[in-house]
């Protein structure tokens, strides 16, 4: 699956148990559609993603940056302490994208190369001059 949208806040590392390590971010992606009235109806839905491949990421992911990411969705749903019903959707990301600028970066766990795009590779990702 791919989807485009913006990073609500500056990307975050965390640990895990394990000591591995995932850059957590979320994007907000924006859609519209004319109801039965031909009011135009404006609608934002929130992915919380997670990258595992390499940390380095964090450091250009910032809030307001538009992302092209590719990866597989999951749906959580969990009743939260006062009793509310709470769902999320997460995106489990394997390719980044950013859009924007002169430059674009791909992050990817793929060896393809397009024009115009820096592709990043597990094996390279820690050489990141960033």
């Amino acid at each position: 699956m791919k989807i485009i949208g913006r990073l609500t806040k500056d990307a975050e590392i965390h640990r895990t148990p394990q000591d591995k390590q995932v850059v957590n971010f979320s994007v907000a992606i924006n859609d519209s559609y004319r109801n039965k009235q031909g009011e135009r109806i404006e609608q934002t839905s929130f992915f919380d993603c997670s990258y595992w491949i390499s940390p380095n990421v964090a450091k250009i992911l910032n809030k307001g940056a538009l992302v092209e990411l590719t990866g597989r969705v999951s749906a959580k749903a969990w009743t939260a302490s006062n009793g509310d019903l709470k769902s999320s959707l997460n995106f489990h990301t394997s390719t980044i994208k950013l859009h924007g600028g002169s430059k674009k970066i791909e992050f990817t766990q793929g060896i393809t190369k397009q024009d115009n795009t820096k592709i990043i590779t597990p094996e390279t990702a820690e050489d990141l001059p960033f």
